[in-house]
């Protein structure tokens, strides 16, 4: 009988204990993803102020099984911050669009830097500040990006709204699509210029198909960010990749292009093809880099655009995008109408170093990409500032981007300063050979 008494005593302390403890465990329950945490928490609408709360638990966790001697549960929940929210919630477009590029280059690299820490024998305290840092990040971005129920209900609030939608659209496309058309404008000018108009159609096909390529790897990348939420890390590998094939290709024509500069030079190369053989080649490299520059670009534009449809003000979205698309076919006919009255070798050097430096700019954002994908491990150098015209051009404060970017630089100056002298006895081969033929 006693025995009885005592067992139904410790079964109502259980039962009595296990009310607070189920309580606390769910509340203080850490997740990977922002739609388990959500789900967990009864959120149907979404604040930036609540995802950088999410992320905090999320930092904490990894700190506390990095401490703890978990390194391989530490690293996943480092890896989570970026993949499991700021890259899936849309913190990260969202900032792109409001804020700055600059400021998204900034936090991804702190995302970087807080996933090294934590790969690295560090000592807690410097895994801790990574963290922090990064979490500071986070929580001022919040701010601007949802900012108080009583400014939203300021006089005018709607308007500032459509507003910055309008400005964020607008910035997106001609930030992404500046790269390609410099790229695909060049290559046209450069046909008309040197008289293969039949050219031209191969790199109007590379670029409208490198658009139904686009759609299509966008719809790629969101269904595998549905099955799985730390595929949002394959999209920056993928996007890296593709800007490394870039530059290979897009160096190969700058210097295809320097050592056509002289007047001479391309006249010969002109005669010396037979049928069309070798011509047909150059072109389809040409149609090949003209979907390359469109393909690396339009797949990024149509995920940044997702969300923004998917908000207020979508009128604002559609206009911003169309003034964008204006901005950009000016810049082509600039580039097009322009080239037409530069002579000959002075549009060839101007393409030439055009390529070339769009080469440069894309070896950077490539390499970023890849450290953003977990590829390669990297941390952020505060020795000078990054700022919006830095992040256009793919110069960013990290010795992973810089010094083969420096390199290739290098490498571009010699080969320039080879091919010119190439060419000048080229030149007077040909002249000297001209003259003989006409004695």
């Amino acid at each position: 009988m006693k025995c009885k008494k005592i067992a139904a005593v410790l079964l109502a302390l259980l039962l009595f204990a296990a009310v607070p403890l189920t309580a606390f465990a769910a509340e203080d329950t850490v997740v990977l993803t922002w739609e388990e945490y959500a789900a967990a928490h009864g959120i149907e609408t979404r604040n930036w102020n609540t995802v950088a709360d999410a992320v905090d638990l999320v930092i904490d966790h990894a700190v506390a099984c990095y401490e703890a001697g978990d390194m391989e549960e530490a690293l996943t929940y480092a890896k989570a911050t970026y993949w499991g929210y700021y890259e899936t919630t849309g913190f990260e477009r969202n900032t792109l669009t409001y804020i700055s590029g600059s400021r998204v280059s900034l936090v991804e690299l702190q995302f970087s830097a807080f996933r090294k820490a934590v790969k690295k024998e560090n000592n807690i305290d410097a895994v801790r500040e990574e963290g922090q840092k990064l979490s500071d990040y986070l929580h001022e971005d919040a701010l601007i990006l949802s900012p108080d129920v009583e400014n939203n209900v300021e006089e005018g609030a709607s308007a500032g709204s459509a507003a910055a939608t309008f400005v964020g659209s607008f910035t997106i496309i001609l930030r992404e699509g500046l790269e390609a058309i410099l790229v695909v404008g060049a290559i046209i000018a450069y046909l008309i210029k040197t008289g293969n108009k039949k050219g031209v159609i191969p790199v109007y096909i590379g670029a409208a198909f490198a658009v139904v390529c686009s759609f299509g790897m966008a719809f790629l990348l969101s269904f595998l960010k549905k099955v799985s939420a730390e595929n949002a890390m394959s999209q920056e590998i993928i996007e890296g990749v593709a800007a490394l094939l870039a530059v290979a290709v897009l160096f190969y024509v700058s210097n295809w292009m320097v050592s056509k500069s002289e007047s001479a030079v391309w006249s010969q190369y002109i005669e010396d093809k037979v049928a069309g053989g070798a011509s047909r080649g150059s072109m389809i490299t040409l149609g090949f880099t003209a979907w390359l520059a469109v393909f690396r670009e339009g797949a990024e534009v149509i995920l940044f655009y997702q969300p923004l449809m998917q908000e207020s003000n979508a009128n604002m979205v559609w206009a911003g995008f169309g003034v964008g698309c204006i901005a950009l076919v000016i810049v082509f006919l600039a580039i097009r109408l322009l080239s037409v009255r530069l002579p000959l070798k002075p549009f060839f050097l101007a393409t030439s170093i055009l390529m070339a430096i769009m080469s440069i700019c894309f070896l950077g954002s490539g390499i970023k990409e890849l450290i953003e994908g977990g590829v390669i491990n990297a941390a952020y150098h505060d020795w000078f500032p990054l700022n919006d015209v830095l992040d256009v051009f793919g110069i960013y404060p990290l010795y992973e981007t810089l010094i083969p970017q420096a390199i290739l630089l290098a490498i571009t100056v010699v080969t320039f300063v080879i091919q010119i002298r190439r060419n000048k006895k080229k030149r007077l081969a040909l002249e000297t050979k001209a003259a003989a033929d006409s004695e």
